[in-house]
C-alpha cells in the first residue's frame, strides 16, 4: 500500500507542476468580447486583468456618456467570464481524471 501512496503522492506533486505551470501561461492567452454591436470591445487575459478597451469614436458623445459607461461595463464583464472559462478549461486539462466531478479543491 505504501507503494500505492508514493504514486499517488508523485501524480499529485505533477498536477501540481502542471498546473503551476498553465497559470503562468495564462497571462499569454487573451479574450476580446464586444458589447453594442461592436462598439465597445473588451479584451482580458487569462489571469482576469483587463488588457485593452476599444471605444468606437461614433459612440462618443457626451450626452451618451452614462450609455457609454454602461456598454463598458458590459464588455468587460463579457470578457471576464470568458477569460475565466478559458482558465477553467486550461488547468482542467491538468486535472482531468485525478479530481472527481463536483469535488471543489482550491486551485484545482
Amino acid at each position: 500500500m505504501k507503494g500505492g501512496m508514493q504514486g499517488m503522492l508523485k501524480q499529485v506533486q505533477k498536477m501540481q507542476a502542471e498546473m503551476q505551470k498553465v497559470q503562468e501561461e495564462l497571462v499569454n492567452i487573451t479574450v476580446t468580447e464586444e458589447a453594442g454591436g461592436g462598439m465597445i470591445k473588451a479584451t482580458v487575459n487569462g489571469h482576469k486583468e483587463l488588457v485593452s478597451v476599444e471605444i468606437d469614436p461614433l459612440v462618443i458623445k457626451t450626452e451618451e456618456k452614462d450609455i457609454l459607461e454602461d456598454l463598458v461595463v458590459a464588455a468587460v464583464n463579457k470578457a471576464l467570464q470568458s477569460a475565466n472559462k478559458v482558465a477553467e478549461e486550461e488547468l482542467g486539462k491538468v486535472t482531468k481524471g485525478m479530481i472527481p466531478p463536483g469535488l471543489n479543491i482550491p486551485g484545482f
